[in-house]
C-alpha cells in the first residue's frame, strides 16, 4: 500500500505559519494506516451517496456516520476556509457537526458506529499536510462522540481516493454532477450545516436505538 506526496508548494498548511506541521496536530499516513481504520466495503457506494445527498464543492467537508452493514445513519456539510487551521480546529468543526446530527455513544463499552469524512478539495490525489490535519481531527472527534474512526477520502477533479486503502475512482469527482438517489437511500437528506439545519426527529429516534 503506497501514498503519492504533493510536493511543498501544494500542501494547504504550513508550518511557517503556524500550521499543523509545528503543533504536531496531524497524521502521517504510516501512522493512519497503522491506526486501525475499518476498511469500507463498498467505499464507491459510500462516495456516491454522500456526494448526491450534499453536491460537495471544494473546501466543503461531509462528516458521515455508518451503521451496521455501512448503513448511512446521519450526515451533515459545512464549508471549512480557513489556511491556518490544524487538526484541533478541523476536531472541533467536525465535533460540532456530529453534535447537531446524532448522540455520541460514550456510555458504549466499545463503539457502534463509524464515523468517515469525504473532504472535497483542489489539487491531486496525493496526501497533504492539510490532509493530515483532517485526519488527525476526525480521529479525535470520534473517540469524544464514542465512534469508530472510518475512512477519510478526498474528492478532487481526478476523482476520489480513499486514503490509506489504495481504491479510488474517476467518479464522482468534484466536477460531477451528483446522481438521483433511489427510493431506497432518499429518507436521508442533506444537512449542511451552515445554514443552521438540525438533525430530522427521525434520524434522532434511528440513533437513539
Amino acid at each position: 500500500m503506497t501514498f503519492g506526496f504533493a510536493p511543498p508548494s501544494t500542501t494547504s498548511l504550513s508550518t511557517a505559519t503556524g500550521g499543523a506541521s509545528r503543533h504536531g496536530r496531524l497524521l502521517e499516513p504510516s501512522e493512519w494506516t497503522s491506526s486501525g481504520v475499518p476498511l469500507l466495503r463498498s467505499p464507491r457506494e459510500v462516495v456516491s451517496g454522500l456526494h448526491s445527498r450534499h453536491s460537495p464543492v471544494p473546501s466543503t467537508a461531509v462528516i458521515a456516520v455508518l451503521g451496521p452493514e455501512e448503513r448511512l445513519v446521519a450526515s451533515a456539510s459545512f464549508v471549512q476556509r480557513s489556511a491556518s487551521a490544524d487538526g484541533w480546529e478541523y476536531r472541533n468543526a467536525l465535533l460540532a457537526g456530529l453534535r447537531r446530527i446524532i448522540p455520541h455513544d460514550l456510555r458504549r463499552r466499545t463503539p457502534v458506529r463509524t464515523a468517515v469524512l469525504l473532504y472535497c478539495r483542489d489539487g491531486d490525489e496525493r496526501w497533504t499536510e492539510e490532509d493530515g490535519a483532517w485526519m488527525w481531527g476526525l480521529r479525535d472527534a470520534c473517540t469524544l462522540h464514542g465512534l469508530r474512526c472510518g475512512a477519510y477520502i478526498t474528492l478532487t477533479r481526478g476523482g476520489w481516493q480513499v486514503l490509506g486503502e489504495g481504491r479510488g475512482g474517476r467518479r464522482p469527482s468534484s466536477d460531477s454532477r451528483p446522481e438521483r438517489l433511489g427510493q431506497a437511500t432518499a429518507e436521508f437528506a442533506p444537512i449542511a450545516l451552515h445554514t443552521g439545519g438540525g438533525a430530522p426527529e427521525a434520524l434522532r429516534r434511528a440513533a437513539a436505538r
